[in-house]
């Protein structure tokens, strides 16, 4: 038995698997908090190293590709202090830390574990059924059906859709990203068929993410419980399953990810985006971007959706963008 407990969490290994529990102090981060006590078979591992540093180090374990299915819907963007897969180790401990790597490492050669990809998942995934909020909306996942409803700040374009419903099979991925400078993170549900993506401010199957830790924790979640429902990555697409979902549900097929309903499309919206997200119209809609987010603070905090730290930070980040931009 290797146990390595310091203030960031804990890790416990046994021979046969590594349970990690997450530190209850207040710098860790919510999406660690939200996913709680877990455990991650030894066939899971690919590599564990202790990394030192000027004080203490960082403890980071590496999984085999598609192992876990909250790496694989969120792509590897999770920020380092949101894994829970990296452990930060206090001076004291760094004893213990090495110890605890060269006892997994034995293990790993003992088994002769492979750190190829695995052809399934070999964690479970998140408890469902799930809630997540975004910017503009609030996804609910029960295990069959994902739910999205619009709040009162989500684009025209996505209003005009109404509130969504996408189960299982209609569903080819799930995707998640974390937000990076001007641009933001998304909670997409990607659907069969549908090759173009719009911008997560437009795609009436995605939730806007400004990277608030209260919801990149939920909202990534939300996505591995989803992933691991889904097909395994290696498993391939069936092209009889993709056929028939598109006939029986068009309304879940490539043109409703990509138009709105008959009727319904949005007139004189000539901004495009490029590879980068970036607008066409250049700085001018970096502006607007960020004066809209500027008004919507004030109601994400009174709405109780921000603490008020959280929104003097990210008031403070905004207007540090605006002077930027402009």
């Amino acid at each position: 038995m290797a146990e390595l407990m310091v203030r960031d969490g804990t890790w416990t290994f046994d021979g046969e698997v590594i349970r990690i529990v997450p530190g209850s102090e207040r710098g860790v981060h919510k999406l660690r908090q939200y996913l709680g006590e877990f455990t991650v078979p030894l066939a899971a591992v690919a590599k564990i190293a202790y990394e030192p540093a000027r004080k203490g180090g960082r403890l980071r374990l590496r999984l085999r590709d598609g192992a876990d299915p909250l790496l694989q819907a969120t792509g590897g963007s999770l920020p380092d202090d949101a894994s829970p897969y990296q452990l930060a180790v206090d001076p004291g401990r760094v004893d213990v830390a090495e110890y605890f790597v060269d006892a997994v490492r034995q293990a790993l050669t003992l088994e002769q574990i492979p750190d190829g990809p695995t052809d399934r998942y070999l964690l479970p995934g998140p408890p469902v059924p799930l809630t997540a909020a975004g910017v503009d909306g609030i996804a609910t996942f029960d295990g069959e059906r994902v739910h999205l409803e619009w709040r009162w700040n989500t684009s025209e374009t996505k209003r005009q859709w109404g509130p969504r419903d996408f189960t299982l099979t209609g569903l080819e991925a799930v995707e998640w990203q974390a937000p990076s400078g001007l641009e933001s993170g998304y909670l997409r549900f990607r659907l069969y068929g549908a090759a173009e993506q719009p911008a997560p401010d437009r795609d009436p199957n995605s939730l806007e993410l400004w990277g608030f830790k209260k919801e990149s924790g939920t909202t990534a979640l939300l996505a591995a419980a989803v992933a691991v429902r889904l097909p395994h990555p290696s498993a391939g697409l069936p092209q009889a399953r993709t056929a028939g979902t598109l006939a029986a549900a068009p309304a879940t097929g490539a043109r409703a990810a990509l138009a709105p309903p008959a009727g319904n499309a949005p007139a004189g919206n000539t901004s495009v985006r490029n590879a980068s997200g970036a607008t066409a119209s250049g700085a001018a809609d970096d502006h607007d971007v960020l004066l809209r987010r500027l008004r919507e603070l004030g109601e994400l905090r009174r709405d109780g959706i921000l603490t008020e730290e959280e929104f003097t930070a990210t008031k403070a980040a905004v207007l540090a963008r605006f002077h930027t931009a402009g």
